[in-house]
């Protein structure tokens, strides 16, 4: 297929997609298969224009074609400017090949440096929204269920105010902590508890701690919201009946908050998967993390079509973990939107 013929498809799929579902739509209403009044009754003309222009330039122009251009171009050679369009620009699949098999020019039969990357930081991705579902649950129930209106606001202060400053600012902070010359090691030495200075940051602890701290929020408000719907009598019927705290846990809140814990976990992960400045600045020097790699094939590189193939792996399995909690859950897509 040719550079016209896939632009074509770039943006003749979504639109055409787009025609199809309104066709559905007005057939279902005239066939009286669709009750109600309908969109622009609803709204009014002004709203409903100005809302399907919004939503759908929101959609295609910002989601839906950024993502098929990075498909498209992930399938393609990395050529110069002048030949692209050419011949020579053909699909293949040599961009994913690379990343299973490395170069072609390569003795080793897998391209483990890249490889390994990617399954840590799908694994240390994994592990972080665990350990922050643990930290943030029982400070979200306590907003919920437990603080008085006074108290709930000065936590929710407390939890935003040091989002206020740029992530980069506090990543930094974080590596300022955690240095071979920072507070916590001269802490340490001072109170005898080390002879030498413990080296956090080749350890990686600075980049597990400077994850998990910036998507704590992101873990806390779905949970929160979703705790907070939840009837406190049927809390404190539990109780009365003798239900153990765990039982009332396990039995009656989690099960209540399944939509907010589906969300914060998937939020959690997937901003965790796609990180960059936390693994450029917290990362030690041995650090594998599959982010910066990205980056690399795009700009140190200047392999836009191999960076392209190995950002649309990350995303088919950041999809694939969202479908994985949400079947876990016995969730639907709709419902950990409430």
């Amino acid at each position: 297929m040719t550079g016209t013929g896939g632009l074509t498809l770039a943006f003749g799929l979504p639109l055409a997609v787009a025609l199809i579902l309104f066709a559905l739509a007005a057939y279902e209403r005239r066939a009286g298969l669709a009750s109600g009044p309908g969109f622009f009754q609803r709204n009014g003309l002004a709203v409903g224009l100005y809302l399907v222009i919004a939503v759908g330039f929101w959609a295609f122009f910002v989601i839906v074609l950024p993502q098929l251009a990075m498909v498209d171009m992930s399938f393609r050679p990395k050529l110069p400017p002048s030949q692209m369009g050419g011949p020579k620009d053909l699909y293949t699949l040599e961009n994913y090949r690379y990343f299973l098999f490395g170069s072609t020019t390569s003795t080793a039969e897998w391209n483990w440096l890249h490889i390994k990357a990617f399954l840590l930081t799908i694994g240390v991705s994994i592990a972080i929204t665990l350990l922050n579902f643990a930290i943030c649950y029982p400070i979200a129930f306590h907003m919920a269920q437990s603080a008085s209106v006074g108290r709930l606001r000065i936590l929710l202060l407390l939890l935003i105010l040091p989002y206020w400053v740029n992530e980069i600012l506090r990543a930094f902070a974080f590596r300022v902590l955690l240095s071979s010359g920072g507070i916590i090691n001269q802490a340490l030495l001072g109170s005898g508890l080390t002879s030498e200075p413990i080296d956090f940051l080749a350890a990686d602890v600075g980049l597990y701690m400077g994850l998990s701290y910036a998507y704590l929020l992101m873990m806390v408000f779905p949970l929160y919201n979703a705790i907070e719907s939840l009837d406190k009598n049927q809390i404190e019927a539990a109780r009365d009946l003798g239900a153990p705290w765990w039982h009332i846990h396990a039995f009656i809140v989690m099960p209540h908050a399944k939509p907010g814990i589906a969300s914060g976990c998937t939020l959690v992960f997937m901003l965790c998967a796609g990180a960059l400045a936390a693994p450029l600045v917290l990362g030690g020097p041995r650090t594998l993390w599959f982010t910066p790699i990205v980056y690399d094939r795009f700009y140190q590189a200047f392999n836009w079509p191999q960076g392209a193939a190995y950002a649309f792996v990350l995303l088919v399995t950041c999809i694939l973990f969202v479908l994985l909690v949400l079947k876990a859950f016995r969730l639907s897509l709709g419902e950990i939107t409430r």
